[in-house]
């Protein structure tokens, strides 16, 4: 039997219902889904970040695109593929370490409340003082046989919509249709996402997510502040940088071991989080303790105070195969014969052949432009010092882009050289 193969491109609160009516009841219910939502999403950043770190250089990614595009292909999964792929995202589809039996929710709710952040997310990036917008789409093989469910529940929840191509006989003229929706969709900014040799004509689908972000900061940097001033490489080597300076008033912590400042978007409801080590080596040391409880507990101790605030100017792009690190995190059925995405087809004909990401960050005095895309083949077979702080990124550190309303982080990245 011939394998034909499918690919997908893109880039907790407990609560009592005692006493509430029906419609509080719901609000309550969809509330926490989205938070159960948010929460896997962010593990499943932190757990990729781990496998990714060990890339030399700079590193920036959207862990929300990554987790979308997977999602998309979770709607057909079935049997062990299913549980893998559910145990490795930390969906809220199947217990976990970190999970009792009241926070796991079926694959409807699931996908609804994915959806309903994502429709947020579009929302508040149409009218709000800032750019967002989460993007899907579906390209199937014209006149193959999807089940109809499987299309409803994309289009549905996820507003990926098919669009019928010939990877058969117009291979492509399908690949460059679905990189042109893909520039669109990011400004341009992702391009040629999809390379050569990448679909065939055993391709029988592939699931587009795409997240576009620009957004302007609160507090802007003046352009004629920013000067060149040395940055210490991890190696002890300096390079010139153009360092953004102010002085305003920020979320700020300080710890032994490093500071952490929150530099909040226009409308306060995106912001980006710096963690700068202390020691200018420590960033592999801090790396490691990366954790989504960490990350909270570092956030609950942010305090508005005055700060004098240098950061670089930098501008990333990134692109990653990330087959072999799902794998290597335990998703390893999918990218197999074992696999069973039957929901997509009715057959246990599919299995991912590849996991593709680009993402781009621009830092700059106005702020920060970002966009991502993940493809996805399938085949057949502190105390607070009394004194002003003075956060000065002057050597490697991390960052991360968050959605301040759903929790979720949109983009995590690290900067070794802002030189590129």
């Amino acid at each position: 039997m011939k394998a034909f193969k499918l690919v997908l491109i893109l880039t907790i609160v407990t609560t009592t219902m005692a006493g509430l009516q029906p419609a509080e009841q719901a609000n309550t219910k969809e509330k926490t889904d989205k938070q159960l939502v948010a929460a896997g999403n962010n593990e499943f950043a932190f757990d990729l970040y781990a496998r990714l770190r060990s890339t030399e250089g700079n590193l920036f990614f959207s862990p929300y695109s990554i987790s979308t595009a997977l999602a998309l292909t979770y709607c057909g999964a079935r049997g062990e593929t299913e549980t893998e792929m559910a145990t490795v995202l930390h969906l809220p589809t199947a217990p976990g370490k970190t999970k009792t039996a009241k926070d796991v929710i079926g694959q409807m709710r699931f996908h609804s409340a994915f959806g309903k952040i994502i429709k947020d997310l579009n929302s508040r990036g149409e009218k709000g003082g800032y750019q967002l917008n989460v993007a899907n789409a579906l390209w199937g093989q014209k006149g193959y046989g999807f089940i109809e469910e499987y299309l409803e529940l994309i289009e549905n929840n996820y507003g990926g919509k098919l669009n019928e191509v010939d990877f058969v006989r117009a291979t492509e003229a399908a690949r460059k249709t679905i990189n042109r929706w893909v520039e669109q969709k990011t400004n341009n900014k992702i391009q040629n996402l999809i390379q050569k040799g990448v679909l065939d004509s055993m391709t029988r689908m592939v699931l587009t997510n795409a997240i576009y972000f620009k957004g302007n900061w609160a507090s802007q940097f003046k352009k004629d502040k920013t000067k060149d001033a040395p940055f210490t490489l991890i190696d002890g080597k300096k390079v010139d940088a153009a360092m953004m300076n102010q002085t305003a008033e920020f979320g700020y912590l300080e710890t032994e071991n490093f500071q952490g400042i929150e530099l909040p978007y226009v409308d306060d409801e995106l912001s980006m989080i710096i963690m700068l080590p202390k020691e200018i080596d420590g960033l592999d040391e801090f790396e490691k303790t990366l954790t989504v409880e960490n990350l909270s507990k570092w956030q609950s101790k942010l305090r508005k105070r005055e700060v004098n605030v240098s950061v670089p100017k930098f501008k990333m792009t990134s692109q990653f195969g990330l087959a072999s690190v799902l794998k290597s995190m335990g998703m390893t059925d999918a990218f197999s014969s074992n696999a069973n995405f039957s929901g997509i087809n009715g057959k246990r004909d599919l299995f991912i052949s590849a996991v593709i990401h680009k993402a781009y960050v621009d830092v700059n005095e106005e702020g920060t432009e970002a966009a991502a895309a993940t493809a996805v083949t399938i085949k057949l077979t502190s105390v607070m010092p009394s004194r002003i702080p003075v956060f000065r990124a002057d050597h490697p550190f991390l960052f991360l882009i968050r959605d301040n309303h759903s929790g979720s982080i949109l983009f995590i990245g690290r900067v070794m050289n802002p030189n590129g």
